[in-house]
């Protein structure tokens, strides 16, 4: 007698790319608290950021380790945040006998879409401590208004 056994492509395909597979979801769940990489490798280009909506501003916090405030750039157009930082090795060295070298230098690039529209004009930006503190308030148009309901007077009727 013959025996049947259930056919699961899905089986297949996991033992041909089981490696491939593996690493992709490493990565995609990549789970480090943050990285930094050059600008050339952008779509990896990584800095935390935290962003906070108080009702009447945005209050943005970014991680910017080793960076200089004057290597920081910082615009917005339209809702679109662009935070642009570099940083430049402090000394350059020849060796190539390199335990471990993580630190890099170069240029980053973190753009983000705001909650609201902002008024750039009256922002402010703080840097301390390796944080960057963006206080961006919020545009008049983009403030919740509070609109009185108000009763009709009532209409009396006519003494007969």
């Amino acid at each position: 007698m013959t025996r049947i056994t259930r056919w699961d492509p899905f089986a297949e395909m996991a033992d041909l790319h089981r490696m491939d597979l593996r690493r992709t979801m490493d990565r995609m769940f990549d789970l480090r608290p943050f990285r930094i990489v050059p600008a050339a490798d952008l779509d990896d280009a990584f800095f935390p950021i935290d962003v906070l909506d108080t009702g009447g501003e945005i209050v943005v916090k970014a991680s910017l380790p080793g960076v200089k405030p004057e290597d920081i750039e910082i615009s917005v157009t339209g809702q679109t945040l662009t935070v642009k930082a570099e940083t430049k090795e402090e000394t350059e060295e020849k060796a190539e006998n390199w335990y471990r070298r993580e630190r890099r230098a170069g240029s980053f690039v973190r753009q983000l879409d705001l909650p609201s529209k902002v008024d750039a004009d009256a922002a402010q930006a703080h840097f301390e401590h390796g944080v960057l503190r963006l206080t961006l308030p919020k545009a008049e148009t983009a403030k919740p208004k509070t609109i009185k309901v108000q009763t009709a007077p009532a209409i009396e009727a006519p003494a007969s």
